[in-house]
């Protein structure tokens, strides 16, 4: 496991593709960091990805460090940019999207949707076209509101699903999706944090594009 800070309060570290970021009962983050803490400390998750998407995350290891990162998160204090590569380019090379999603639980799947109703919530993200090679392009993405399948869904509602991703039309692969960075302030001190990484660069889509 990659870790980018540890004290006695927050863990920052890499989430692989693949693994659950919350408790699930088998192998997952919580579990990971639990074993890394060798009973020194408990895990307590405070945001989430999507098991297929990898990147950084932040976790605390007490109660009162758990409740401060979480009213972070709530109030959209923790900033969160992702790479992402999606099939075809947007018409303007930077922008805002803004949709209403509405969250399917029985069917796992989000659904960009007209009206707003019980169950309805508003999404936004912007995003800066980095780069474009053989009908795709790589996006530098600052989210807004962190709503399940979020980038994945208002992308492909304009019919630029991303790489890899078959729930939403972007075909077999590796989800080309990736947490770079991630900002917030210290639970406990207030500091100013500010954690940057970079996917696989040897591994297709991300190896198209210069990073």
């Amino acid at each position: 496991m990659t870790i980018y800070h540890e004290d006695k309060d927050i863990i920052v570290c890499l989430k692989p593709a693949g693994i659950i970021s919350q408790s699930s009962g088998g192998e997952d983050m919580i579990s990971l960091l639990n074993e890394h803490f060798e009973g020194s400390a408990q895990a307590y998750p405070v945001h989430r990805l999507d098991r297929e998407t990898s990147g950084i995350m932040v976790y605390a290891k007490n109660s009162k460090a758990a409740a401060m990162l979480s009213k972070q998160a709530e109030q959209n204090q923790i900033k969160k940019r992702y790479y992402a590569v999606v099939k075809g380019t947007p018409e303007e090379k930077s922008g805002v999207l803004k949709d209403l999603l509405f969250r399917d639980k029985q069917k796992n799947k989000t659904f960009v949707v007209k009206r707003e109703r019980k169950g309805v919530r508003d999404a936004s993200l912007e995003y800066e076209v980095m780069g474009e090679k053989n009908g795709n392009s790589l996006l530098d993405i600052l989210l807004h509101t962190g709503r399940t399948h979020q980038i994945r869904v208002q992308f492909a509602s304009r019919k630029m699903p991303l790489y890899g991703d078959g729930k939403y039309g972007g075909g077999s692969g590796k989800l080309a999706l990736f947490a770079h960075t991630l900002e917030f302030s210290h639970p406990i001190n207030g500091e100013n944090l500010v954690f940057t990484a970079k996917p696989d660069t040897e591994e297709f889509p991300w190896n198209e594009f210069d990073m």
